[in-house]
C-alpha cells in the first residue's frame, strides 16, 4: 500500500536528489582498456557481458531495412505508431531549431559582435535492450539530432544472435547471459533495429553497455569517435557517460525516473492512479508522488492503485516502487503543493486539474520540473511516446538546472568579432584593453591591443 502523510510530516531527505550510482572500478577500466586497446578490448568485455560477441559490430543497412519491413508486415499498428512518434518528435525538434537564431549587432561604431548556433559533426546514442526494449529511445535519441542538423548520428545497443547463427549457439550451449556466441553476424532487437531504420540512423552497431560508451567517446577500429553522446542506460552506462564528459557531450547523467502530480478535487482517482503506476513499473526505485489538499482523493488513489495492481502484468516491479518510493502528500493546499513541486524539481510534473484559474495560478507558480503535463488529458505517458515532447529528462533534482534532451544537446553557440579599422568602437576596446592587459600583468595582451592605434 502507497504511503500517505501530510505535508508537516514529509522529510527534508525527501527533497533532496537520489543517487543510486557510485564510482565503479570496473567502468574505469572499460574505458581505459577500450581507449587503448580499442576493438580487441571491446570483444573481450561484449564476450563477457553480453549473448553475442559479432565478428564485426555495425549492423548492415540491410538488416535494419528487413527489420522495419518485418514489423510492418507483421504488427502494422507498431509500426504506424512509431511512424506517428517520428513525426511528431520531428516538427517539435524542428521548432526549438528554428529558436536558435544567428545575428551579428554593432555594440559601437565599427565595433561588431555576433553568435552563430552550428551543429555538431558525428553525434551517438545509445539505446538499452534489457527487460524492455526502449524502442521510443531510439526516437527520442536519433531524431532531435537530426533536427539539428548533424550529419553522422550513430547508434549502439546491446547485440542479439543473428536469426541465422541461433541453431549453431544452442547447439554449442552459447548465445544466452555468461556465454556469448562469438564470431556470428551482428545483429539487435529487431524492434531497435526497425526504429532505428525509421529515424534515418547513419549507423548502427552491436554494442552495449559502458564497452559502448567507451567506443563512441574514443573511437576504436569500427566504431568512430563523437562529440556527443546521448541516451539512458544502467548504472554501469550512467557512470561511463559521467566519466567521460569532458572528451566529449553528454546529455544528461540520468538516475531513477519520477513522477509528481498535483491534483485537486476534479482529479479522477483511476486516471491519476494509472499515471502513478505507468511510472512506477519503470524499475523498484521509481518514485511515484502525488500531493493534494484533499484527503478523500487521496484515499480514493491508494484504493485504486490497488485494486490496478492486482491485473498489472508488470505488478512485481510497479509494487516494489509504490511500496518503497511512492507516497502521496496531503497538503494544506495547491498552493503548498506547488512549493513541494519546485524544491523536489522532479522529472515529470503533472496538474491533475480542470482549465480554471486555480490551474493557472498552479501552472504559473511551478518552475522546476523536466516536462510539465496539464490538466487531465494530458497523460505522461503521451510525452514519453507519442506527442512530440522528449522523454529523455533530468531526474534526481537536476531539473533545477537543467532540461531535458532536446536539439540544444546537438547545438554549440559560437561568437563572433568584426571590427573596422581605426573606428570608434575599435579604438576605445584598445585602449581599455591595454589598461586591463596593464592591471593584470599580462603585458603581451596590452602590447597586442595597444599595437593597433599605432596606425
Amino acid at each position: 500500500m502507497i504511503k500517505i502523510q501530510k505535508a508537516s510530516e514529509v522529510e527534508e531527505e525527501f527533497f533532496f536528489g537520489r543517487d543510486f550510482g557510485q564510482s565503479i572500478d570496473t567502468v574505469r577500466t572499460v574505458l581505459s582498456d577500450i581507449r587503448t586497446k580499442k576493438d580487441a578490448a571491446l570483444h573481450d568485455y561484449t564476450a563477457r557481458f553480453d549473448v553475442s560477441d559479432p565478428k564485426e559490430f555495425e549492423i548492415p543497412q540491410s538488416e535494419l531495412k528487413a527489420a522495419a519491413e518485418k514489423l510492418e508486415k507483421e504488427n502494422p499498428d507498431l509500426y504506424k505508431s512509431l511512424l506517428y512518434s517520428h513525426d511528431l518528435a520531428m516538427e517539435f525538434a524542428v521548432k526549438q531549431r528554428e529558436s536558435f537564431t544567428d545575428f551579428e549587432t554593432e555594440l559601437r561604431p565599427g565595433l561588431f559582435t555576433g553568435q552563430k548556433t552550428l551543429a555538431v559533426d558525428r553525434a551517438g546514442a545509445y539505446v538499452p535492450a534489457g527487460r524492455f526494449p526502449l524502442l521510443s529511445t531510439v526516437i527520442m535519441t536519433l531524431t532531435p539530432a537530426a533536427a539539428a542538423g548533424v550529419k553522422d548520428v550513430i547508434l549502439c545497443t546491446p547485440p542479439r544472435v543473428h536469426p541465422d547463427d541461433k541453431a549453431s549457439a544452442e547447439k554449442a550451449g552459447t548465445g544466452v547471459s555468461g556465454k556469448a556466441y562469438i564470431g556470428g553476424k551482428p545483429y539487435a532487437d529487431e524492434g531497435i533495429m526497425a526504429a532505428a531504420y525509421i529515424c534515418g540512423a547513419t549507423k548502427v552497431f552491436a554494442c552495449g553497455g559502458a564497452q559502448a560508451i567507451a567506443a563512441m567517446a574514443f573511437g576504436t577500429e569500427s566504431i568512430p569517435r563523437v562529440d556527443v553522446i546521448v541516451g539512458p542506460g544502467n548504472k554501469f552506462v550512467a557512470e561511463a557517460k559521467k566519466l567521460v564528459y569532458g572528451t566529449v557531450g553528454i546529455d544528461m547523467v540520468a538516475g531513477p525516473t519520477e513522477v509528481f502530480i498535483i491534483a485537486d478535487s476534479s482529479a479522477n482517482p483511476a486516471w491519476v492512479a494509472a499515471d502513478l503506476l505507468a511510472q512506477a513499473e519503470h524499475d523498484i526505485v521509481a518514485q511515484p508522488v502525488l500531493a493534494t489538499p484533499d484527503e478523500n482523493l487521496a484515499k480514493a488513489v491508494a484504493e485504486e492503485i490497488e485494486k490496478q495492481l492486482a491485473s498489472l502484468e508488470t505488478k512485481e516491479t510497479a509494487c516494489a516502487s509504490i511500496n518503497n518510493c511512492g507516497r502521496i502528500i496531503i497538503t494544506d493546499s495547491l498552493e503548498q503543493a506547488a512549493e513541494f513541486a519546485n524544491r523536489k524539481a522532479p522529472e515529470h510534473l503533472e496538474l491533475a486539474m480542470e482549465d480554471s484559474e486555480a490551474r493557472q495560478k498552479i501552472q504559473n507558480l511551478v518552475h522546476n520540473y523536466g516536462s510539465l503535463f496539464i490538466g487531465h488529458t494530458a497523460a505522461e505517458v503521451f510525452g514519453d511516446y507519442a506527442a512530440g515532447l522528449n522523454h529523455t529528462l533530468p531526474t534526481s533534482g537536476s531539473a533545477r538546472f537543467t532540461g531535458g534532451l532536446s536539439v540544444r544537446c546537438f547545438l554549440k553557440t559560437v561568437t563572433t568579432l568584426r571590427a573596422k579599422n581605426g573606428s570608434e568602437g575599435a579604438v576605445a576596446s584598445a585602449k581599455a584593453s591595454g589598461f586591463i592587459g596593464d592591471a593584470e600583468g599580462l603585458a603581451a595582451h596590452a602590447r597586442a591591443a595597444r599595437i593597433r592605434l599605432e596606425q
